[in-house]
């Protein structure tokens, strides 16, 4: 790239005229005419489009499509991709094209110019044609720009792209795609296209774009998802080749023995999310992957069987668990209320009271363990009805307490010394815990400050075991006390 002020481009227009009207198959076209790879397999050769690639070019750019998202494992190509539809769209788009690549940050952004600046590069056609520039290319004969830009609302305003790209969409917050969508559609045609690894939680503006294309009911927006089927062993290569259509297709240009070395040096839910293109809860999850349903058995809790209730509530508009657990330690939801997504939802406060007497009637309930806060008065009328002995309160924000009870319930979850009934919802708020490290000991929080994922029923569980594990061993010395 020559510093300095740009010389005039006296050089005719490439000869297009033969090229189809289909927007992807002009595409598609430019690419293997005029792209050559800068890198990888195939460095230096005419860009090669596999059929996985043309089959996402055909969809991103179908008749009507407004907006795509691409959902793919790491290494299967998306930043070259990206460039090449970048530099394509200078030559075969819109009269005075603009192309804006958005990324995590302006560094990230920068990696798709750099690729489209260096296929510009080898090819000397491309090279005579295309003015480059340090932050951006530039073709005078279409007042044609390619511009990459960080995730950044104040970035994006101001903009009239016909294709914006946006790399790796899972780091993208809910205000930056809002900015995104606010400047495209100004064109008869233009595409928002993100490629993606999924992201490392389902609180993002990517799970709820994966919802929407899932759902098929949007004809304006393309969604195409690369994944290894859900369950699959983690070394199943068949599975690896389903998700991984660089591995799979003709001219591969990924390696097996790559993803092999990936698998044996990361966590196996991140091997999951990255490599195998999967959705999973435990990336940064407190239990390890599937241990927590791997614990589940088909049982049902008898009637006036000796258990141990937890009660973790609300004052107002959050979740709200009442959580049982069997002194040989059995799991289950006996009431989980939560907000159905209504700012104006409050616990039901008398079916919780009500829930709570209908369990003292069913079992044998050796304790009920309450956290106190916003349910003092409520507490204590379950006492007065239930026996003061039986009616606890049990701090949840006590570390000194709750660390032990947290570390009771991972172990037995990893041992397979506790069981749960499968509840769905119970299973959520598992898998919405993070692992947060004090000095006591790991206890468990929200993924992040104010997240909608609720952990509430996952800490009740955490009490009851603890407390039942606690009226178990009581229970074991005074036999063996009475026996002596």
């Amino acid at each position: 790239m020559r510093a300095g002020p740009k010389g005039t481009v006296d050089v005719a227009s490439l000869d297009l005229a033969g090229y189809p009207a289909s927007r992807a198959k002009r595409r598609e076209r430019f690419v293997t005419d005029y792209l050559i790879t800068p890198r990888g397999v195939g460095a230096k050769e005419p860009f090669k489009l596999r059929p996985f690639q043309r089959e996402i070019i055909t969809g991103a750019f179908g008749p009507g499509i407004r907006t795509a998202l691409v959902s793919l494992p790491r290494a299967n190509g998306k930043t070259m991709l990206a460039a090449a539809l970048g530099l394509a769209e200078l030559f075969v788009g819109d009269a005075s094209a603009e192309v804006l690549v958005v990324a995590s940050d302006q560094r990230q952004s920068a990696i798709t110019l750099k690729y489209a600046k260096r296929m510009v590069e080898l090819n000397p056609e491309l090279g005579e044609r295309v003015q480059v520039y340090a932050d951006r290319l530039y073709l005078p004969e279409n007042d044609a720009t390619l511009l990459p830009l960080p995730a950044e609302p104040g970035a994006l305003h101001g903009h009239d792209p016909s294709l914006l790209i946006v790399d790796e969409l899972h780091v993208v917050t809910e205000a930056v795609w809002e900015a995104v969508t606010s400047v495209t559609g100004k064109r008869p045609e233009s595409l928002t296209l993100a490629i993606s690894t999924p992201a490392s939680s389902p609180d993002s503006i990517m799970w709820r774009l994966v919802e929407h294309g899932r759902a098929g009911t949007d004809k304006t927006f393309y969604f195409r998802e690369y994944a290894a089927p859900d369950g699959c062993a983690v070394d199943d290569r068949k599975a690896w080749r389903i998700g991984n259509p660089a591995l799979a297709c003709r001219d591969p240009f990924l390696s097996e023995d790559g993803l092999e070395a990936a698998r044996k040096t990361i966590r196996e839910p991140v091997f999951r999310q990255l490599r195998l293109g999967q959705w999973v809860t435990g990336v940064e999850s407190w239990l390890p992957w599937g241990a927590w349903t791997d614990c589940a058995v088909d049982r049902r809790v008898s009637p006036g069987e000796r258990v141990v209730l937890a009660f973790d509530g609300s004052a107002s508009g959050d979740s709200t668990a009442l959580v049982g657990c069997t002194l040989d330690g059995h799991l289950w939801v006996e009431g989980l209320w939560e907000n159905p997504g209504d700012p104006r939802w409050r616990v039901p406060r008398e079916d919780v009271s009500h829930a709570v007497d209908v369990a003292f009637d069913r079992y044998s309930v050796a304790e009920l363990a309450c956290d106190p806060w916003g349910w003092r008065s409520e507490i204590e009328s379950w006492a007065q009805r239930h026996g003061e002995k039986r009616v606890l309160e049990w701090n949840t924000g006590a570390a000194q307490r709750m660390a032990p009870a947290t570390d009771r319930l991972f172990q037995a979850v990893t041992t397979r010394a506790v069981t749960h009934d499968g509840d769905e919802r119970l299973a959520a708020h598992i898998a919405h815990c993070v692992a947060k490290r004090t000095p006591m000991g790991d206890l468990v929080s929200k993924d992040k400050r104010g997240s909608p994922r609720k952990i509430d029923a996952a800490v009740a569980a955490i009490v009851a075991f603890d407390r039942a594990a606690w009226h178990q061993t009581r229970n074991r010395k005074r036999t063996r006390s009475f026996a002596s």
